[in-house]
């Protein structure tokens, strides 16, 4: 009996103390500096759209270029023109960069490339009422989406 007694109480001493020590958990991490309990790299700032495209033109679609940067298919309602320009996060030494916008049926694609330090593009086409497929890059990067922005109505091309 007093091995049974003795091994039921320090099996209640071993409980108490993880209980205690979960207990006292959130106060330990509340304690720790936040820069040591990040371990997820923070998500890099997305660029933000530069009005490049000219007056009219608002955002209707936009894809992240990994970190580099984002590309923005814009349109102005008015013309019924989609614009694209590929713009840095951070500006700086010229990198190779693209801007491009295209449709399918008749094949056209505008393209703006070369190095640029800040943004590719812009680029226009009249695609009212067509899917556009468009892209930018950065130093290799790629981003884009393909058929996406579909008109309500059908262009006669």
């Amino acid at each position: 009996m007093i091995d049974i007694r003795r091994a039921a109480a320090i099996g209640a001493a071993v409980t108490a103390t993880a209980c205690a020590a979960v207990a006292l958990a959130p106060a330990a991490v509340a304690a720790e500096p936040a820069a040591q309990r990040a371990t997820a790299a923070p998500k890099a700032a997305a660029a933000q759209y530069n009005g490049v495209c000219g007056s009219g033109y608002a955002v209707v679609n936009s894809a992240q270029i990994g970190t580099k940067g984002t590309v923005f298919l814009t349109y102005n309602s008015a013309t019924g023109k989609n614009c694209v320009v590929t713009i840095r996060t951070k500006p700086g030494k010229a990198v190779h960069m693209t801007a491009s916008l295209g449709f399918a049926s008749p094949t056209t694609t505008v393209t703006d490339t070369g190095y640029f330090t800040t943004y590719a593009g812009p680029v226009h086409l009249d695609a009212r009422g067509l899917c556009v497929t468009w892209r930018g890059e950065i130093s290799g990067e790629v981003a884009g989406k393909n058929g996406t922005n579909c008109g309500s109505r059908v262009a006669n091309r």
